[in-house]
């Protein structure tokens, strides 16, 4: 199966987002990676409502929102008639995980569940795991974007990957942090389903994102 690859928009040219969306227009098997924080969860913040219902309607990919914030049911409920394909919270700011992810699934066609670096993922149940279809592994400390990769990722790859097979469930490991052709190989290989990517894809001129893509993927 094709790795998935997610471009994420908060590395994009922002003041020319239609032209940023329309540059991977052909390419396939691409997500649009959408980093929603609220200045409290992660100090950063970054876009809101409006921007999100923009992109949404200015792509046919799908979109994919990881949400670093303090409410995520409330952004649950406020951006379901979107047309988000994937919605990403984040274990450390829910108090029960399992019923949230219940309650998003009935809106939601993909429902993905992060940790932080340091959450050990023995925190993320049996329950947990079979009800979501996506587990986001950062392997840089959420909320700036161009950070290092932190190598501790792979063993939780490497675990949930193992996890996934004991339980015989489906849900795609995602990779977000520090992501080049230099770990691409070795990530993928260690179990990642989907990387995400922002300065290693954005960095280059629009008729190089297509190659940089690509890299990650052989």
């Amino acid at each position: 199966m094709m790795t998935t690859i997610s471009p994420s928009l908060l590395a994009c040219d922002f003041l020319n987002i239609e032209p940023e969306l329309s540059a991977f227009e052909n390419v396939s098997n691409i997500w649009f990676h959408l980093d929603i924080m609220d200045g409290h969860f992660v100090p950063n913040l970054t876009f809101g409502h409006p921007v999100v219902e923009l992109i949404t309607k200015k792509t046919k990919h799908k979109c994919d929102a990881h949400f670093m914030v303090t409410n995520p049911e409330f952004y649950g409920e406020t951006m379901k008639s979107y047309g988000l394909y994937n919605f990403t919270f984040h274990l450390e700011s829910t108090q029960n995980s399992f019923e949230f992810i219940k309650t998003l699934k009935k809106t939601y066609p993909s429902v993905g569940i992060s940790i932080k670096p340091l959450t050990p993922t023995k925190l993320l149940t049996d329950d947990i795991l079979k009800a979501v279809d996506l587990v986001l592994v950062m392997s840089v400390e959420p909320g700036f974007g161009g950070q290092s990769f932190m190598p501790s990722a792979f063993d939780k790859i490497i675990e949930l990957k193992q996890r996934r097979e004991k339980l015989g469930t489906q849900f795609v490991i995602q990779v977000d942090g520090g992501i080049s052709n230099k770990n691409s190989k070795e990530l993928i290989h260690a179990g990642a389903d989907n990387l995400v990517a922002g300065s290693f894809v954005f960095k280059n001129s629009k008729e190089n994102y297509l190659t940089a893509i690509e890299s990650l993927r052989s």
